[in-house]
């Protein structure tokens, strides 16, 4: 069966949506998403700018989505551990964990924004380490108790976490990668879950990311039962198919500008840590939806043209995906987003039993 979840990536503009009514509107599809059998939520972490700045703690709305559902999964797409103590982290959501009845997911990512590692006063050549070393400093702390840590960049313990995971040994990990076959094989060793975004690779480059994750995966010994690869698009979905891919232009092409402003000192603090990096605004520059479109990184157009689209990504990608769709880019209206959500969950979601 192929699982279809929905995700919350804030690319709006203050001017055009309040961060209230962002907000208002997010946990009402969330609601909505659980009545129509998704089986995920999930949101991301980014700070300052129209690029996902109205989401700078996934954590609290998630607790937020849980108080208002019961069986939908939530999800961080993603935390990073290198803007927040171990301890912190690992806390805020084990109590997460417990608040939503063992229903997380945790997606951990290592964030590409200059602004955002300039604040928290981290160098961005850094990043892979803190990285590995914030996820399992917080999956020791999930199920080592009497914890001493003797890290590159924390130091702590004897601690014993409480609230303990609600989840056994602790909640799925699901490790997000943007362009590294290096940081996919390395998850499939270590035996976590993966999260991908097409829109930001080649076909080729995802190919081998994913050939990467799940060869380090199977040589590592892992059941492969029990893999998870999500893959992520934005999604415009309607009756008429013009309308759709309407849009999906306006919107795509919003996203991609107020991308391009927050990536823009890319360009010249090049990190090491991020090689081909200071190229995303180079590609920014040169997006064409319809290209896109073409090369399904996006999904848009009517029921049979967005099944067709899904069935070309498993060719592409393999058929244990699961897919986390986008249904608010930008300041979509609430009731165009809902309903796109119905018209998927009813005549798209039957397509892949």
């Amino acid at each position: 069966m192929t699982e279809f979840g929905v995700n919350f990536f804030p690319v709006v503009d203050p001017a055009t949506k309040s961060a209230t009514d962002y907000y208002d509107e997010t946990l009402r599809l969330i609601e909505l998403a659980e009545s129509l059998g998704f089986t995920q939520a999930q949101t991301v972490e980014h700070y300052f700018t129209a690029y996902g700045g109205y989401s700078p703690d996934p954590v609290t709305l998630l607790t937020a989505a849980a108080a208002r559902t019961s069986r939908i999964r939530l999800a961080t797409g993603a935390v990073v551990p290198a803007f927040t103590h171990p301890v912190k982290l690992a806390g805020k959501l084990a109590m997460l964990d417990h608040l939503s009845h063992g229903r997380l997911d945790v997606g951990f990512g290592r964030a590409f924004l200059p602004t955002e590692f300039a604040a928290f006063g981290v160098p961005m050549d850094e990043s892979r380490a803190r990285f590995t070393e914030g996820v399992e400093a917080c999956r020791r702390l999930w199920t080592t108790e009497d914890l001493v840590w003797e890290g590159r960049f924390h130091r702590f313990g004897p601690v014993t976490l409480l609230p303990r995971p609600f989840q056994q040994p602790h909640p799925p990990v699901y490790i997000a990668s943007a362009t590294s076959a290096e940081s996919c094989a390395a998850a499939g060793t270590a035996g976590h879950h993966l999260q991908v975004v097409p829109s930001v690779t080649s076909v080729e480059q995802l190919a081998s990311m994913l050939d990467a994750y799940r060869d380090a995966w199977d040589a590592a010994g892992h059941d492969p039962a029990a893999r998870r690869i999500q893959i992520k698009f934005t999604c415009y979905v309607s009756r008429n198919r013009e309308e759709a891919l309407q849009q999906g232009d306006f919107y795509e092409r919003n996203y991609i500008e107020h991308m391009a402003a927050a990536v823009a000192p890319l360009a010249t603090e090049k990190s090491a840590d991020y090689p081909g990096y200071e190229k995303f605004l180079e590609k920014a520059k040169n997006y064409e939806f319809a290209a896109s479109l073409a090369a399904d990184k996006v999904l848009a157009g009517d029921p049979d043209g967005v099944i067709d689209q899904i069935h070309a990504v498993r060719r592409k990608f393999g058929d244990d995906l699961s897919f986390s769709l986008q249904f608010n880019p930008g300041g979509l209206s609430f009731a165009r987003a809902a309903t796109a959500m119905e018209l998927f969950a009813a005549e798209v979601m039957p397509a892949f039993p």
